[in-house]
């Protein structure tokens, strides 16, 4: 407790903040990495005129709340206030569309990247870039907006994400990370700045032509992890901590985005590394050797927070429908006059769950609460289905559920790991599927028929990592790359528990997907058949 006391009374703590999609988050952590105060405020989304959007008084509120809940928590731990910073960094959900005009106004309302509105979009610049552009990723939104003759786009000066419009108003810094930056328009993994080709072909297609803006001009600066974004601003101090006590001109990192926060934060930034990220959305990151030797829709480009080739599997459905079902049994329980704990309720339904038959014993469910790319699901419809003759069980269903929740992201590993044959040495995995040890990680391990390790500090999740990369930025040694500075001061080899597939799983699992993906082709059938 000294240590901690000192470092914040010295003003040499270091501090992260993540924006999830259900939670913003704030971790403060001292010289050793380890976290030492926290704070946390619940929001979620709203779909408004058909747009899942946050409003900025939801963004300001919440970052605001969060940060009074971690001094709160350094008050009440060590009895000082929190006035300086080593550093900070800051994070958030990738991809989306904030677009802003000369004024510093946001033109349209926030779109995150649970819209699955830009299909015609993505389409057209896959095929224009020869490299997949999925739907969620900024460059997407915005030509989007061009085809479909949106006002707003000719007042357009600048448009980011959130992690970089919070950085921006703190700081008066227009940069991104190059991680986060991926996400909005490819990177060239030789300059590990965007693709000039590409911004060229994209200025040059007719429907930009009419547009006295070049997309270079109103894309961020890119930044590689360890460079310094800036300082915190008087205003910016004000914004984020408006009781007054906190400084200006505390530095901070190139904000990055919950994809590179999930590596570092798993010391999974290496070749041949990679992890599993599980809540509300799931995605899987490996660190390539080499380039993939195809195009494939269900696989994003992106890259590391230094800038090294990464293929991203992205599903925008994870534990959303499987926490509903959840809600359901303790609404049920409740309705007994049995109060139930929810970390137990969750650990004893997901034990249950292992109980199941390997294969769900013929039940199904799709959780797509919003639109799902990887299948070309537009629109969330959730969906739990049974033949008369299904092994119809607590077990079976919540084994069904489970499944479910990485359905989608087995269907893309598959064409990573089986089609393209990339190699992985190592998968870490982490977020709230994780919590309830040993269940999620050995559906995930059957999933990849690949070993799986859960670390006890990935429970930290991203805005560890971002704390991890403010402090890079900080303390890092001449030369000392991202890799280095993770494996040798940070995680001093701890490699986490490790789980191997189960080979029934393995099967089971694979006997699942071939009934989900038969049934989803014959209901698309349908659709497309039927008489309007």
């Amino acid at each position: 407790m000294g240590n901690a006391k000192e470092r914040i009374e010295s003003g040499k703590a270091v501090l992260g903040i993540e924006f999830g999609s259900t939670r913003i988050k704030a971790v403060l952590v001292d010289e050793t990495h380890q976290p030492i105060a926290s704070g946390a405020h619940d929001w979620e989304n709203q779909l408004v005129d058909g747009i899942w959007t946050y409003s900025l008084d939801m963004i300001w509120d919440g970052l605001r709340d969060c940060y009074r809940k971690m001094t709160e928590d350094v008050q009440n731990k060590y009895g000082v206030a929190v006035t300086k910073l080593g550093a900070i960094g800051f994070s958030g959900m990738m991809h989306g569309y904030m677009p802003f005009d000369g004024k510093g106004e946001l033109l349209v309302p926030f779109r995150t990247w649970r819209n699955t509105i830009t299909g015609e979009a993505a389409a057209a610049l896959t095929k224009e870039f020869s490299f997949n552009i999925p739907q969620r990723w900024s460059i997407a939104h915005l030509y989007q907006a061009i085809l479909n003759g949106e006002e707003h786009v000719d007042k357009i000066a600048y448009f980011t994400t959130l992690a970089g419009y919070i950085h921006w108003k703190l700081t008066g810094e227009k940069v991104l990370g190059v991680g986060e930056a991926s996400g909005m328009f490819p990177i060239d993994a030789k300059t590990r700045d965007y693709n000039r080709k590409m911004l060229a072909q994209f200025d040059a297609l007719p429907a930009v032509g009419k547009y006295t803006w070049k997309l270079e001009e109103i894309l961020p600066k890119v930044l590689v992890a360890g460079e310094n974004a800036g300082t915190l601003t008087e205003e910016g101090a004000k914004l984020l901590d408006p009781s007054g006590r906190l400084e200006a001109g505390i530095p901070l990192c190139p904000p990055e985005g919950d994809a590179g926060t999930g590596m570092v934060a798993t010391n999974s930034v290496a070749v041949r590394t990679g992890n599993v990220s599980a809540g509300t959305s799931v995605f899987a990151m490996v660190v390539l050797e080499e380039d993939l030797k195809a195009v494939h829709e269900e696989l994003d480009m992106v890259t590391t927070p230094s800038g090294d080739t990464v293929a991203m599997v992205h599903c925008n459905n994870c534990t959303s429908d499987l926490n509903a079902w959840v809600g359901l049994f303790r609404e049920f329980a409740e309705n007994f006059g049995i109060n139930v704990d929810m970390n137990e309720l969750f650990g004893k339904l997901y034990n249950k769950a292992l109980e199941g038959d390997k294969d769900c014993g013929g039940l199904l469910a799709y959780n797509y609460f919003s639109g799902e790319p990887v299948t070309g699901t537009n629109e969330g419809r959730p969906l739990f289905v049974r033949k008369p003759d299904a092994h119809f069980n607590l077990a079976n269903f919540m084994r069904t559920h489970l499944y479910a929740a990485l359905a989608t992201l087995k269907i893309g590993l598959d064409i990573l790991l089986k089609e393209e044959k990339v190699k992985v040495d190592r998968i870490y995995g982490h977020g709230g599927l994780f919590k309830t040890k040993g269940v999620g990680q050995g559906i995930l391990a059957a999933a990849m028929d690949a070993p799986v390790a859960v670390m006890e500090t990935a429970g930290e999740g991203g805005p560890w990592g971002m704390a991890l990369l403010a402090s890079y930025m900080l303390q890092k040694a001449d030369g000392e790359s991202l890799e280095q500075y993770l494996s040798e001061k940070v995680f001093g080899g701890e490699s986490g528990s490790v789980m191997e597939p189960d080979p029934a799983d393995v099967a089971g699992f694979d006997a699942y997907i071939k009934a989900y993906k038969a049934a989803l082709a014959t209901e698309k059938e349908a659709a497309r058949t039927m008489p309007l």
